[in-house]
């Protein structure tokens, strides 16, 4: 007995430092389909072998992948690898393809299915936990995509999600013909394509059909997207809840940004 219980001591130092010594890291990471290629980044650990759960991060318009990199280390302990990447097309830093005339929401969304293939077919990730977070545009983008995907996806975040983005441009360019070869949106130039492929696109008409767990994290002064888009989707979801930080804006300060990180918190550890 004397020597078990010594035996126990000496193995428990040992297990201590063995978690201690995860190392997690950046991976640099190209993924092709169809003559797309998509520049993203993997924050994973070094040292493990298991299958471990996975987040895709979408970003929004004109932004890349280092808005995901807020999130690496608050999900890594939480025990999710992360993978945040640059939408091609979707800036004019994007280092997939930064020529913005030919952005799309469709092909975002199509991109995006095609990062869910080819993730859970990967040997470190287990393919029953795979989370989408999408901010803004690329809220939107998750929204279409998990819809698509209802089985693939485990779970589904959106921060501030731009599902107003056909209803604001039809009040634009009211007829087909009024939409010019180029606008200028924030100084970023976007092609006609844009515009008329969202044209008949009903939002509120499809997000529905994704059954699973779904968050909305929005502040209350937002300036682009309306509360009422986010309470009519939260109404539309199975199983979906609104968390409101008052205040925010289209884009969160750091405190804001620490209680929207909280709230994923708890929802990716809701059973």
């Amino acid at each position: 007995m004397k020597k078990l219980f010594l035996l126990l001591m000496l193995l428990l130092p040992l297990s201590v430092v063995a978690q201690k010594e995860t190392v997690w890291k950046n991976t640099n990471m190209w993924i092709e389909k169809g003559g797309r290629k998509i520049f993203g980044v993997l924050h994973h650990p070094e040292n493990v072998k298991e299958k471990l759960p996975l987040v895709i991060i979408s970003h929004g318009f004109n932004g890349t992948h280092h808005f995901g990199k807020n999130y690496f280390e608050p999900l890594a302990e939480m025990g999710y690898q992360t993978f945040s990447f640059d939408f091609p097309c979707g800036s004019v830093n994007s280092r997939s393809d930064n020529n913005t005339m030919n952005m799309s929401v469709f092909d975002e969304k199509n991109d995006l299915k095609v990062l869910v293939d080819h993730f859970r077919h990967m040997d470190y990730v287990d393919a029953s936990k795979i989370v989408l977070i999408g901010e803004s545009q690329g809220g939107l983008v998750t929204a279409l995509a998990a819809a698509e995907l209802p089985k693939a996806v485990n779970k589904v975040v959106l921060v501030y999600p731009a599902l107003c983005i056909p209803d604001n441009w039809n009040e634009r360019y009211p007829k087909d013909e009024m939409i010019p070869d180029t606008t200028l949106v924030w100084n970023v130039p976007l092609g006609k394509r844009f515009f008329q492929e969202v044209r008949p696109l009903k939002v509120f008409d499809k997000i529905g059909k994704y059954k699973k767990p779904v968050l909305i994290v929005q502040g209350d002064k937002d300036p682009v997207v309306s509360m009422k888009d986010s309470e009519h989707a939260v109404k539309l979801y199975k199983k979906a809840r609104l968390y409101v930080i008052p205040g925010a804006g289209h884009g969160f300060n750091p405190e804001e940004l620490k209680q929207s990180i909280e709230q994923i918190r708890i929802f990716l550890n809701e059973k």
